[in-house]
Parts: C-alpha cells; sequence; structure tokens
C-alpha cells in the first residue's frame, strides 16, 4: 500500500467516525477520501473497529446466491439481547433487518487446510433469530456510494439476538417463513427469502476465505448471516418485533 492511499484509508475512517460518533451526518465520502477498491473498504473498516473497540462478530451477507459474500465486524459494545431499550442520539437512521446468526463455540484459527462445511457448522454453538440495526455516516445510506457504504462498516449500528433455537440443523431453511412487525403492524412476511440463498454457505466462506481479515473466528463470536426482510425503518418509540416459523422471535424497543 501507498503512503497517498494509507493517508486516504486513515482520513476515511476518521470521516466515517466523526459523523458517527457527532451526529453530524454526511451525504457521502468526499472524492478524494472515496476507496478505491473492495480491499480499501476493508481497510477503512478495520480503522474504524481498530477504534471501537473488542470485535464481538462478523456480519457476512451475499446479494445472490452465486455472489461472493462480504463481511464487516460488529463491534461487542454494540450487541444486546432480546427485548432491550435501545436509548440515545446514535439511534437516529433506526433500520431493521431480521437475520439468523451463529455463536461461535469454538475457535477456528486460521490453517492452510481449509475447513470443511461440516466442520464450520459443527463448531457453532447456536442459532438464535435476530435484528441487525442499521446506523450511518451518512445522512441517506442509499444515497452513498456503494464502496463508502461497505466502509462505513456496511452501515452496521447494532445487533440484537433473541434465544437459541433448539434442533436448527434440522431446519430447512428455503421454507422457513418470517415476519417483522413495528408497533404491532406487519412491515414485512417473507419466506426463505435470504439473499445468499444456502445461507449455511457464508460460514465456511467466513472461516476460510475471511481468515485473513478476521484472525481466524473465536469461540464467543457472534455471526450474522444477511437479511431477510430488506431494510425497513423504524420511528422514536417504536417497539420492533421479529418471528420466524421454527427459529424463534426477536424483540426491541427504540426510547
Amino acid at each position: 500500500m501507498t503512503g497517498p492511499e494509507e493517508l486516504r484509508i486513515i482520513d476515511s475512517a476518521n470521516a466515517l467516525l466523526s459523523a458517527r460518533r457527532t451526529c453530524h451526518f454526511i451525504s457521502d465520502l468526499s472524492a478524494n477520501l472515496q476507496p478505491q477498491s473492495l480491499d480499501e473498504a476493508y481497510a477503512i473498516q478495520d480503522r474504524m473497529i481498530a477504534a471501537l473497540g473488542e470485535i464481538g462478530g462478523w456480519k457476512i451477507g451475499a446479494p445472490s446466491p452465486d455472489a461472493t459474500p462480504m463481511f464487516a465486524p460488529m463491534p461487542r459494545a454494540w450487541i444486546a439481547a432480546s427485548d432491550c431499550t435501545l436509548a440515545g442520539e446514535r439511534w437516529r437512521y433506526r433500520g431493521l433487518e431480521a437475520e439468523l446468526a451463529f455463536l461461535v463455540g469454538a475457535d477456528l484459527p486460521p490453517r492452510a487446510q481449509p475447513y470443511s462445511r461440516e466442520e464450520t457448522l459443527n463448531a457453532m454453538a447456536s442459532c438464535h433469530p435476530a435484528i441487525e440495526v442499521l446506523e450511518s455516516a451518512f445522512t441517506d445510506p442509499s444515497r452513498a456510494t456503494p464502496l463508502a457504504k461497505n466502509a462505513d462498516l456496511q452501515v452496521h449500528g447494532g445487533f440484537v439476538y433473541g434465544s437459541a433455537v433448539a434442533n436448527w440443523q434440522s431446519i430447512d431453511f428455503t421454507k422457513e417463513h418470517v415476519v417483522l412487525a413495528i408497533d404491532g403492524v406487519v412491515r414485512v412476511e417473507r419466506t426463505g427469502s435470504n439473499t445468499a440463498g444456502d445461507l449455511l454457505r457464508l460460514l465456511p466462506w467466513l472461516a476460510n476465505e475471511g481468515a485473513a481479515r478476521t484472525g481466524g473466528l473465536r469461540k464467543g463470536q457472534w455471526i450474522t448471516t444477511g437479511s431477510w426482510t430488506g431494510n425497513t425503518l423504524a420511528s422514536l418509540g417504536s417497539v420492533v418485533a421479529v418471528k420466524f416459523s421454527t427459529a424463534g422471535r426477536v424483540d426491541l424497543r427504540f426510547a
């Protein structure tokens, strides 16, 4: 990496962190701060998480069944259990995505021989319904450039998990039904709608292809595997409920 590239990464990360911390949001990164590649966007993510504290897990997803996954770190401080209340000025955008997440039960350190799908899934302690809360440095993240959004922790703002699902290995995720309701009103209802297709493919991919950045997956980290419902916006005071037909329920409230 050249000096100018490294400086751009540092300045980009600082601009995104400043916008989030001060709540002085920006429309997009300026032209001189735009990441020029996915590798640069990931390097900006890494600078941001270094400033935000311990990594509590990873968000990963893919826009289609054949697409290469993309991922971002989740700060441990932004992770909470179901029925929590999210309070403070940080909750401004309040985007919601219904997801399924996995708690890592055994370390998967980087190694030369790739982890098999079976090995990776056996290392997962449990599966949980989850809500990813989207927050951003951008006033309207849908209008920011794709690489800038990726650099901004893929618009990650928070992660809320529900109770573990019994016998999750037997769930047919292509038939799993999900409902997202806000203030008792159903806003999204879908079946088998994870955009990655086979969402379980994301776990061995992260353990293997992602290991250069993750440093390996660690016991106690969360992996959330992409949206089933798209991005749905809530309001101040909203009560949010996500219910999967087999995988259970998760709730949160905005103060």
